[in-house]
């Protein structure tokens, strides 16, 4: 795989939708009520925030009905949500200080 080209992602940018991003992006499906406990945010903000990065075709929303009770939502990164992350991390990364060629040098 060769390197993500650095681009700033403005819908990834924002902190709550980059560590969105950035859970999914570990593999799978991620419920709901992790992410929003992860983030530490209420129901309605998370739910917000999946719907900007949704409506951007960056995550998957699967509801699944249970017998008894609420639905659950799972959720899920997709391949172009996963090009945007890496490009705006290669985005971030190309403002950090170049390493040293000998670490005794830093």
């Amino acid at each position: 795989m060769s390197a993500p080209e650095p681009v700033f992602g403005a819908v990834v940018h924002a902190p709550q939708r980059l560590q969105i991003c950035a859970v999914s992006a570990r593999g799978g499906e991620v419920e709901f009520g992790v992410l929003r406990e992860a983030l530490d945010v209420s129901d309605a903000t998370l739910s917000e925030h999946l719907r900007i990065l949704t409506d951007a075709g960056y995550v998957d929303l699967r509801r699944v009905q249970r017998a008894k009770g609420q639905a659950r939502s799972w959720v899920s990164l997709t391949a172009m949500g996963s090009t945007a992350l890496r490009e705006h991390f290669a985005f971030l990364q190309s403002f950090a200080p170049p390493e040293p060629a000998n670490p005794r040098e830093a």
